[in-house]
């Protein structure tokens, strides 16, 4: 078992397992070319992400299982396979070695323990259980018609969990006091099911630009799971749509990595305005409005602690429903215990 994350004088700075099961970001689908291989963290362990061939993403242990060689130090794909460098052992998507470097039969016990790999909207998505068990849900595809492409970013290596980052979306207190949205209200209160949350906020802020008018917009929040978010913004002060992004994902026990993307389209008169169009224009100005509200939240995770029970006030929004929620994804055997 992994101790819970520590912050200063020993304190527990979250009483929970620091890998949530759920789906993960690993890439975004246009760095990963067919033929590529790549190394990464995610829960812990090393593994090795590459895109066969035909196209296929997979994702495997970084270490050969024949002799222990690590397939993303010279490792290259052959067709379907990725093929390690020291002996010539090839394995599938699935972790199946199907060739050994000597034409000879694969033993039957050299296997890879591959994980789930789910890509859509231009994301690279894997499945994490500590626990090894099957995928028992995943996030939908989304409609992205109309939207141009999407923008990124990736805030590497913050000290905190998917548990936090994800809460902020929930967290309505914070929306004014950290970001300065005005008149925040409720449009349609949070509502669970399964894996699945989503509410609906509208607000108010100053204009980004001077010179333009205020904003008022409103947005949706879909998560699935404690690390894939998105948030639909329906900007109708200014005749504008933004679908934004958050996937955090666990590296080593201790951060995460905080992948952010977003893409913009037209509403009402502008929805005729194509997408890649709108965003050659506008889309920078846009996505560095949405980076700076990140920005404004990242000092704050990396130095809070996991209060539970909290204090709660009037006009914290729905906290501990989404925690109630949250708990879902602990996993089972593993799980500290955490006051209800």
């Amino acid at each position: 078992m992994l101790p819970p994350m520590t912050g200063a004088g020993g304190r527990a700075r979250f009483p929970f397992h620091p890998f949530p099961t759920g789906w993960y970001l690993v890439a975004f689908s246009r760095d990963l070319r067919p033929r590529a291989v790549r190394t990464l963290k995610l829960a812990g362990e090393e593994l090795v992400l590459f895109r066969s061939e035909s196209g296929r993403a997979a994702l495997l242990p970084a270490h050969c299982p024949h002799m222990g060689a690590h397939l993303g130090q010279g490792g290259r794909v052959r067709g379907e396979a990725l093929r390690c460098p020291m002996h010539g052992f090839e394995f599938d998507a699935q972790g199946s070695c199907v060739a050994t470097g000597y034409g000879t039969r694969p033993p039957p016990k050299c296997k890879a323990q591959a994980l789930t790999v789910l890509e859509q909207n231009g994301l690279v998505l894997a499945y994490c259980d500590v626990l090894g068990r099957a995928p028992e849900w995943q996030p939908p595809e989304v409609d992205m018609q109309g939207f141009g492409p999407l923008r990124t970013h990736v805030f590497a290596g913050l000290p905190t969990h998917p548990q936090e980052t994800t809460e902020n979306s929930v967290d309505i207190g914070h929306l004014g006091v950290v970001h300065g949205y005005e008149d925040v209200r409720t449009l349609e209160p949070l509502r669970t099911e399964g894996a699945y949350l989503t509410t609906r906020y509208a607000f108010s802020r100053r204009a980004l630009v001077p010179g333009t008018p205020a904003v008022r917009a409103e947005f949706t929040i879909h998560a699935y799971g404690l690390g894939y978010s998105y948030v639909d913004v329906d900007v109708v002060s200014h005749g504008l749509r933004s679908r934004h992004f958050v996937l955090a994902t666990p590296t080593d026990g201790e951060h995460v990595d905080l992948h952010v993307a977003a893409c913009f389209a037209g509403r009402g008169k502008l929805a005729r305005v194509p997408g890649a169009l709108l965003d050659r224009v506008l889309g920078a100005v846009m996505f560095k409005g949405f980076l700076s509200d990140v920005i404004q939240d990242v000092p704050i995770w990396s130095n809070k602690i996991y209060v539970q029970p909290p204090a709660l006030a009037q006009g914290d929004g729905p906290i501990g429903r989404y925690r109630s929620w949250a708990r879902q994804f602990q996993p089972d055997a593993l799980a500290l215990n955490t006051p209800s």
